[in-house]
């Protein structure tokens, strides 16, 4: 798929700058990236503060929202909050993230159930594993697994070629 705006969501309680070089990486390719920053919020405000972030921005849709570790179960309400404002998600990427779940619950948020509409995921989804964070491996193994499982295109990131490279390609194959 050709996106018009891939939204890279950093895991709550971290930075944009997570995501180091990658945001301009991907522009180097072509695609138009919005990285919110929103460290200080989970669960439910962490929707809403992206939410307000990417109306703010004006992004070309079809949107591609990608997201890296505690942002995965976040990403059925941030695609029901984008189908609200009438701008179509094309498809969703998990770099080494957690999945959704129904009846996932953020404990660490003041208000614990998360949205989900009950047709998530209503567009095409694929799982990128970076090997980047060797601590949480068996994690992200075992969520890849069950991203293949799922039937979502699940992808493994393989040296010499940039992370940048691997994730443009996952999601031109969404």
């Amino acid at each position: 798929m050709t996106p018009g705006t891939v939204v890279l969501l950093h895991a709550p309680h971290a930075t944009a700058a997570s995501w180091g070089d990658l945001p301009e990486m991907l522009r180097s390719y072509g695609l138009d990236v919005v990285a919110p920053d929103v460290p200080d919020e989970t669960g439910p405000r962490y929707i809403a503060r992206v939410s307000l972030i990417i109306t703010a921005t004006d992004p070309a849709v079809p949107l591609v929202l990608v997201a890296h570790g505690a942002a995965g179960p976040l990403l059925p309400g941030i695609a029901l909050a984008q189908r609200a404002a009438h701008r179509p998600v094309g498809g969703f990427v998990f770099v080494d993230a957690d999945l959704p779940r129904r009846g996932q619950h953020d404990h660490g948020a003041p208000e614990n159930d998360l949205p989900v509409a009950p047709d998530w995921p209503e567009a095409p989804c694929g799982y990128l594993r970076t090997h980047a964070d060797h601590s949480a491996s068996s994690g992200h193994e075992q969520a890849l697994r069950e991203a293949r499982l799922r039937g979502w295109t699940a992808t493994e990131h393989e040296p010499p070629t940039t992370v940048a490279q691997s994730l443009s390609e996952l999601i031109a194959l969404l």
